[in-house]
């Protein structure tokens, strides 16, 4: 009777140290992945409560400033006197002349205020310069003050960040806080307020923003496009008139 061989079986077979080690590793790192995402989860969750109740506080906010308006006129009214509105703090300008016969003095502030395209618009600080500067560029662009509405339909549908030099489309939160954390503005919400109250960080919220690129306003420019406003033409101050022309041009 020949002698039995036994065939070693898959049990007897030790896997090589490397193979262990690998899956050791493969192990840990799933485990951290795992993890990882669970932290990222929670953290999520709680941005959004913070978001939702910073958005809860802003618009609780601008109804006290609407009321307080309303109050202001009927004690005026009462009175007999006139209610003047405090003067806005920002402007929207919007440029309507091309590159061509420009000066150089005015080319150079249309750079300066980034306004470098037809169509072009940028949020700016009201300042003793800066209507100096816009008294210089009066025929090429036109200004005014936006109201919260405006300034909301601006950021939400032509809202580009500036990143790297790239114009980057806003899809969420992320990209904002990216830009602008450091500076307490992580959401869209937070970037509005701080442009529509032009609060301590308004410069650094505007110049993440890429300059908005609007179209032609709804049922064209007028013919005397380049005229002050006032004379019936399109440039210069349009004072409160300038949100009617944003929702045209959005």
């Amino acid at each position: 009777m020949a002698p039995s061989t036994s065939v070693p079986t898959a049990e007897h077979i030790l896997a090589p140290e490397t193979l262990l080690k690998k899956r050791r590793t493969t192990d840990t790192s799933r485990e951290a992945k795992l993890q990882a995402a669970i932290e990222a989860r929670k953290l999520r969750k709680e941005k959004r409560k913070v978001i939702f109740k910073r958005a809860g506080q802003y618009i609780q906010e601008y109804r006290d400033a609407e009321r307080e308006t309303i109050r202001l006129k009927r004690e005026a009214r009462k009175t007999g006197d006139f209610f003047v509105p405090a003067q806005s703090k920002i402007l929207f300008v919007v440029r309507l002349k091309g590159i061509s016969k420009i000066a150089p003095k005015p080319k150079k502030i249309l750079q300066l205020l980034r306004l470098l395209q037809i169509n072009n618009g940028v949020f700016i600080r009201a300042t003793k310069a800066t209507l100096n500067m816009l008294q210089l560029v009066n025929p090429y662009v036109t200004y005014g003050e936006p109201n919260l509405k405006a300034i909301r339909e601006l950021i939400y549908k032509r809202g580009y960040a500036k990143i790297d030099g790239q114009r980057i489309p806003i899809t969420d939160n992320q990209i904002i806080e990216k830009q602008l954390g450091k500076h307490g503005i992580i959401c869209m919400e937070d970037l509005v307020h701080e442009i529509a109250t032009c609060g301590p960080n308004f410069k650094q919220a505007t110049q993440a923003l890429w300059p908005f690129k609007l179209s032609n306003p709804n049922g064209g420019w007028r013919p005397r496009k380049f005229i002050g406003y006032v004379e019936n033409g399109d440039a210069g101050d349009r004072e409160t008139n300038m949100s009617k022309l944003i929702h045209q041009m959005v």
